[in-house]
């Protein structure tokens, strides 16, 4: 959509090819329905959130950076406002409100919307060779649909997404119209996504929420990933904003390892405050029973897994645990570990790791390398990055300049 728009606002003749009943069904779900459209923070502090391929965002990121989407979206009626971690959403809390901006800003310059209408694939041409000469210049000159018509075009932009959450669309094709193309494909991966871990204890915390932790994600004594913010027990390990971006860490280089996930439940105390505090609890509650002494410290679902990984009696009187005993119940509320062995499917995560292979992509125009008049942009592309609104600043600014770009190709 956002390609859409700077394509026909550039004089482009547009149609917009959706396979959906309506467009933007994965912008309707994004933030829980609120929809992180982008972040408001510096831009070097952008491109220190982007896992994949940042240097290659360079050109599509200045000219629409995060403070152009803003000024877009408010311009065409969608008002905004910044929460924590510079998150920007809707002032009015719905995903539906960046939509309608979209669609309208579409309407404005023209843009044709065919919704109900599958790409089935790309027409290409040759030109300069014999049927044997593979030097030859490829170049697009339309796109096949599901009825077999043919939709004749001087450029063609795929801006079909990934393969994460595949009901809203996301069904992987744009990686086989590329291929079909002669592009190059990076695997693809789901990532932020949420971990399986194999520890039983975690399951007995399942729907359990936690603020204000510290999560720290090992492979052997190598550091991969450390954090700060909420998580998520459920019923096969662990999930929430933490540790979806903890896992794109995890996808990049360690996908299907085991590794060690390390979550320290009072990072604002060093473990002598801890102590501290916990002397103090416990000189409250010293006549009490173990078991009973611990709900000032920690979530009640969480108090039986702790003091079973502790090792404390349960029923042991408060005054009677040991030095040694209470060193040990720090170690756990600084540094409960768990085994991560792998993650969850494409059907939850946000986004998917891999795609087009952005060498074969120019940076500076979004078009192939490799057929002249196609362009992409992006989650189809090898481009991804941590959650906070940059994967769809990431579309916008891609989405933008692969729009103004292809109006530009002869003959619009």
């Amino acid at each position: 959509m956002m390609a859409a728009v700077f394509a026909a606002r550039n004089g482009g003749q547009v149609t917009l090819l959706e396979q959906n009943e309506k467009t933007g069904k994965k912008i309707y779900i994004t933030g829980k329905g609120r929809c992180n459209l982008t972040n408001a923070c510096e831009t070097e502090d952008f491109f220190g959130n982007v896992i994949s391929n940042g240097k290659f965002l360079y050109s599509a990121f200045y000219q629409m950076d995060n403070r152009g989407v803003m000024e877009f979206f408010e311009s065409a009626g969608c008002r905004l406002k910044e929460e924590r971690g510079a998150r920007i959403f809707p002032v009015s809390d719905h995903s539906s409100d960046v939509i309608h901006a979209l669609n309208r800003q579409m309407e404005k310059e023209g843009v044709k919307v065919l919704l109900h209408t599958k790409a089935e694939g790309l027409c290409i041409e040759r030109t300069d060779a014999e049927p044997d000469d593979v030097s030859g210049l490829k170049f697009i000159t339309g796109v096949r649909i599901s009825d077999g018509r043919v939709l004749p075009a001087d450029a063609v932009i795929i801006a079909t997404g990934g393969k994460s959450y595949e009901a809203t669309g996301s069904t992987g094709d744009g990686y086989r119209f590329a291929q079909e193309a002669g592009h190059t494909l990076k695997e693809i991966r789901p990532a932020l996504v949420p971990f399986t871990v194999k520890e039983e204890w975690c399951r007995q915390m399942q729907g359990l929420s936690l603020k204000n932790v510290s999560v720290t994600l090992k492979k052997e004594k190598k550091r991969i990933y450390e954090g700060f913010g909420e998580m998520l027990f459920t019923h096969f390990g662990v999930s929430g904003p933490l540790i979806l971006s903890a896992s794109s860490h995890y996808v990049k280089k360690h996908a299907g390892e085991t590794v060690l996930l390390g979550i320290d439940l009072k990072p604002a105390l060093s473990k002598e405050q801890l102590d501290k505090r916990l002397l103090r609890d416990f000189d409250e509650n010293k006549n009490k029973q173990f078991k009973n002494a611990l709900d000032g410290l920690l979530p009640s679902k969480m108090i039986p897994v702790v003091i079973e990984l502790s090792g404390i009696s349960p029923e042991k009187k408060v005054k009677e645990v040991t030095r040694e005993e209470r060193g040990r119940l720090i170690h756990i509320l600084k540094g409960m570990e768990m085994t991560v062995t792998g993650t969850r499917g494409f059907t939850e995560a946000i986004v998917t790791q891999g795609g087009v292979a952005i060498k074969e992509v120019n940076p500076s125009t979004m078009e192939s390398k490799l057929v002249k008049g196609l362009y992409f942009a992006g989650e189809v592309l090898d481009l991804d990055a941590v959650t906070g609104g940059f994967n769809l600043q990431i579309a916008w600014s891609t989405g933008y300049l692969a729009g103004i770009s292809a109006a530009n190709e002869d003959g619009q």
